[in-house]
């Protein structure tokens, strides 16, 4: 009987059977018979059909030996196909084709030697009440990869009233899995629970495969843990499941859970649990499975063997790959491709380029995979003709070029900036798929062409291609370099609407939260950072970048401790590249040094990169000498260490030692780059040497054929305009290939003030009005134009023009690290707790010694020409420019603010009267001489009594005489020769009166204190 249940399922083929028979005769074309079979419509006219079987006489010697012949082709001691029609022309002599044993076995040899339109018309001519024909075509539609038609014979058999049996079940659960359908193979399994069929270990295996492989981990090990018989190949199964999804502890236990049972691990159990070690870095499992693969004898088997070297190569454990490499006695490809890509991945680049030749020296032939493996190595350490010659050696070796190995072509060629080549791999190939496509996503985005990078996304979903996370990770960088929020946001909703789950997809998560950092929505980018369950090095490396680049870098240095102290993530060149880079925007010395011992320490010491970066925080940070002392001990320079020390000297106006490094990196050969001439030409800018700016870029352009960019052309106009040549500037601006940014005018537009050109300056500033009609400092400094040749009504036109398009000044502030905080201010600031301090300070002290030292402001802009609130204004931002100077004075003694104010007073000769401020001083000098010498005496004496007397002195009033009495008397119980005689001394002390309040404070408070040490047994020095 037909099992009913199944009229009301829509799954797949047998919706189209059982609902819509009519369309079977979309597969008309592969089954030219298939008509004929959809007529048998019931069981009914199957059985009709099954008994007209002849019922003559049949030599038994005869069907003996065919049937022995069909088992030899069927068991493969011979394959071949005009032997096994041999043996269907002799049945068909014979008149045997309606046995109902040689039929069905001809079938079955027709699909196993791959002639499967042969087994079509055979299938045909046999009886098909049996369920061997229908078995054997299932199990041939599976090998061709029809795995639909493969159902549909399987559903088609059971309205033909033929009930499957337990040889039918793994081939369609094979089916299911073909087509990644779970739920159709769960209905197979009730179909097996319902017909009473034990799951034995062939249809168990194939359903643990089936739901492990689609990601039911869950599903497949109830189904696992339900099977009362359980071999090596089913366990095998369940650890290749947890082993693909990466459940390395469930890989792990499993293998221990089979090897309590009995089962003895083959190699291939070995080489999943490897896997699985090799893939999360574990090497201390791995080595003690490497034991039990020595113990029971498969070391060096094939499989083993080479999964070992991945392991080891993959750990960064090189020398044990390479002995146990060296020891291998076999010398297939694989084990060359996986010591190759342990040599890459850890970026032993020359290592990797001597194996690969090793190899050819070896006499063995390279594959796909191999160069696939090798490519990335030559991006990174050889040049572009090599990649080019290697591409040549597949072509004329007829190598196949599969997905992965044009992938790695599309990607060599773009790192060595040749998208139009990668793009000729790309659209010359005949099938593209979704790997080639996210290869060369990637590619475009690498070379800043995030427009051509949109566009092969949209092509792919045009294509009705599904991308998948590593897609989506490759172009959110486009949207973020486009600062395209709205298409971010729409492809962050794709990711959740595809099932393209976030949540412990760490570099999926990681570009959304980048994307968003980059369109200026730093909020929504910590939203997804304080969600993500996992964070690794790449995710903080991210947000530390983006608060660096969204101007938080004191968030990004915060970030920084927490990944190191909280998190103990390690440390790699992005993460203190960013960090340093944060550094500079704070312009903290102090923290950079700090991150510079965090480099020392770390892995990445010699990190090219990294180094320049420390480069540009030292010299951003004012320290030349630290900056070029790096840059002396590097090892290896490249342009990018060799651009950060020219743009050092050249940004701190050092024309001549610019203009040497810029030399001597041209006679190391490393050939100058736009970011190297920018510097220059820069240097000459802050020199005010004009001509050796043109005449650099003209060597720029004309020598190395280097095309100008904007930041040139708004050099050049720097220059000029320093010169005060302004002419020639707005000169360079017309002679522009392309229209000028906000920055060119806006240099022009500030060159135009410092020398009073106000008809320039209003040119400069109706572009700048357009171009950026938000920014508050194009407004303010044309107002200042104004102001400077007294046109207070034009002035005032510009300052309502600014109110009524809603444009505010952001105020400007500065920054001082005080015990490991930062203090900022504004000008005229008073919320900083101790600001009344620091004022006061400024009046009566700084701002005298300032002067005297010869510094002048700048006069301050009179917005309004009223004089008294020029004055205010002008005492303000004499109070904003020395407020930091302050802070950074009164930071080196750590006591309150009170007493570094007084101690300041003091040691700067402020001249007042020596009563509790000689204290601040006696105590700092006490401290600090107790810092330098724990051991000296004397320190130790006097800082027992400077704290025994702290609250007295605090309180006191006397003057300098007076102290200097008190002084002596506690002095005298301090040189007491013992405890007891000290004690003796406060009580006779204590017992006098009309003594003052120091001579009090030298009987109340360290009397205590030395009673309970006397008490206690210590020594005069211990107190």
């Amino acid at each position: 009987m037909v099992n009913m249940r199944r009229l009301t399922i829509s799954h797949n083929a047998y919706v189209l059977l059982k609902i819509h028979p009519h369309k079977l005769q979309l597969h008309q074309h592969f089954f030219p018979s298939i008509s004929g079979l959809s007529k048998v419509s019931n069981s009914s006219t199957c059985l009709t059909h099954s008994l007209a079987i002849s019922s003559q006489w049949v030599d038994e010697a005869i069907v003996s030996r065919l049937e022995s012949n069909l088992q030899q082709l069927c068991s493969g001691t011979s394959n071949l196909v005009r032997q096994g029609k041999q043996v269907h022309a002799q049945c068909v002599l014979h008149g045997l084709l309606d046995n109902g044993l040689l039929g069905p076995k001809i079938l079955g040899m027709y699909v196993l030697c791959d002639s499967f339109r042969d087994a079509v018309k055979m299938f045909y001519q046999v009886p098909l009440h049996y369920t061997m024909p229908w078995n054997w075509m299932i199990r041939g539609l599976n090998k061709l990869g029809r795995f639909d038609l493969a159902l549909l014979f399987y559903f088609k058999m059971w309205t033909c009233g033929v009930s499957p049996d337990k040889y039918t079940f793994p081939s369609v659960v094979k089916a299911c899995g073909g087509l990644n359908n779970v739920a159709l193979g769960k209905l197979i399994q009730d179909d097996v629970l319902d017909m009473r069929f034990d799951l034995d270990m062939y249809m168990g295996s194939a359903l643990v495969k089936l739901y492990a492989e689609n990601g039911h981990l869950q599903d497949a090990r109830l189904l696992f843990d339900r099977m009362s018989k359980k071999d090596c190949v089913l366990w095998n199964v369940m650890l290749s499941s947890f082993a693909k999804y990466g459940e390395s502890g469930s890989t792990l236990k499993a293998f221990n859970e089979m090897r309590n049972s009995g089962i003895i691990p083959n190699a291939v159990t070995f080489a999943c649990v490897l896997s699985v070690c090799s893939a999360d870095a574990m090497i201390r499992f791995g080595s003690l499975i490497h034991g039990l693969a020595v113990t029971s004898g498969l070391q060096f088997d094939p499989h083993v063997a080479n999964t070992l070297v991945s392991m080891y190569s993959k750990c960064r454990w090189l020398g044990d790959a390479r002995k146990l490499f060296d020891r291998m006695l076999q010398t297939d490809l694989v084990k060359w491709n996986c010591m190759m890509a342990g040599l890459v991945q850890h970026g032993f680049m020359e290592d990797a380029s001597n194996l690969f030749k090793e190899m050819i020296s070896a006499g063995v032939k390279p594959d796909g995979r191999t160069f696939a493996t090798f490519l990335p190595s030559v991006t990174d350490s050889m040049s572009f003709s090599l990649g080019k010659e290697i591409h040549g050696y597949i072509i004329r070796h007829g190598i196949s070029l599969d997905v992965f190995l044009k992938s790695a072509l599309i990607d060599i060629y773009c790192k060595c900036r040749n998208v139009e080549m990668a793009y000729k791999i790309y659209s010359q190939s005949s099938s593209i798929d979704l790997v080639m496509s996210t290869a060369m996503i990637s590619g475009y985005v690498l070379n800043g062409k995030a427009n051509s990078a949109l566009e092969v996304f949209r092509w792919l979903l045009q294509e009705k291609m599904s991308p998948n996370s590593l897609t989506m990770a490759s172009v959110l960088p486009a949207c973020a370099s486009l600062a395209a929020l709205k298409l971010g946001k729409e492809l962050h909703g794709k990711i959740l609407k595809d099932g393209l789950v976030l949540e412990g997809n760490v570099h999926l998560e990681s570009a959304v939260m980048d994307m968003y950092a980059k369109c200026g929505r730093l909020d929504l980018a910590h939203q997804i950072f304080r969600r993500m369950h996992v964070k690794d090095a790449v995710c903080w490396n991210s947000i530390i970048t983006s608060c660096t680049q969204n101007s938080k870098p004191a968030e990004a240095i915060e970030l920084f401790r927490k990944m190191g102290k909280e998190e103990g993530l390690t440390y790699n060149r992005v993460t203190i590249s960013a960090a340093l880079s944060a550094c500079t925007d704070l312009s903290s010395l102090q923290y950079g040094k700090q991150i510079h011992t965090v480099l020392v320490k770390s892995a990445v010491d010699y990190d090219v990169f990294a180094q320049s970066a420390l480069i540009d925080m030292y010299a951003k940070c004012g320290n030349l000498k630290l900056a070029r002392c790096t840059f002396d001990n590097m090892e290896n320079k490249n342009e990018v260490s060799w651009n950060s020390v020219i743009a050092a000297y050249a940004n701190h106006g050092c024309l001549d030692e610019t203009l040497t490094l810029f030399h001597g990196m041209l006679e190391t050969g490393i050939h100058p780059d736009h970011v190297t001439f920018l510097a220059v030409i820069s240097a000459c800018a802050h020199a005010g040497q004009v001509d050796d700016g043109i005449r650099y870029f003209h060597y720029m352009t004309e020598e190395f054929k280097i095309s100008a960019k904007m930041e040139h052309y708004a050099s050049l106009v720097d220059m000029f305009g320093r010169a005060g040549q302004l002419n020639e500037a707005y000169g360079v601006i017309k002679s522009m290939p392309f229209q000028p940014d906000a920055g060119v005018w806006g240099t022009l537009l500030g060159a135009s003030r410092v020398h009073g050109n106000v008809e320039l300056a209003k040119v400069a500033s109706s572009y700048l009005l357009e171009l950026d009609p938000n920014n508050s400092g194009y407004y303010v400094l044309l107002a200042n134009v104004h102001a400077d040749a007294s046109q207070w009504k034009s002035m005032r036109k510009i300052r309502t023009m600014m109110k009524e398009r809603g444009v505010q000044k952001v105020p400007g502030y500065s920054w001082v690290d005080v015990d490991k905080s930062t203090h900022m201010f504004v000008a005229g600031d008073g919320s900083h707790p101790e600001s009344a301090e620091i004022y006061s300070l400024l009046e009566n002290l700084l701002i005298p010694e300032l002067r005297r030292e010869g510094y002048v402001p700048h006069p301050y802009i009179p917005v309004h020409p009223q004089p008294e609130t020029a004055g205010a204004r002008k005492k303000s931002l004499k109070k904003y420019r020395l407020m930091k100077m302050c802070s950074g004075i009164m930071s080196f003694w750590q006591l309150s603010g009170r007493r570094q104010l007084s101690l300041v007073r003091l040691f700067l000769g402020g001249g007042w009267i020596f009563t509790k401020r000689f204290f601040c001083a006696f105590i700092y000098c006490v401290v600090q001489s107790y810092k330098v010498d724990k051991a000296e005496q004397n320190a130790s004496e006097k800082l027992a009594m400077t704290v025994a007397v702290v609250k007295a002195y605090d309180n006191a009033t006397e003057d300098i005489k007076e102290i200097y009495t008190a002084d002596l008397k506690l002095q005298n119980i301090i040189d007491s020769p013992s405890l007891d005689a000290a004690c003796r001394k406060i009580d006779d002390f204590g017992t006098k009166k009309n003594i003052s309040q120091l001579d009090s404070a030298l009987v109340l408070l360290p009397s205590e204190a030395w009673w309970d040490a006397k008490e206690t047994n210590m020594t005069k020095n211990e107190v």
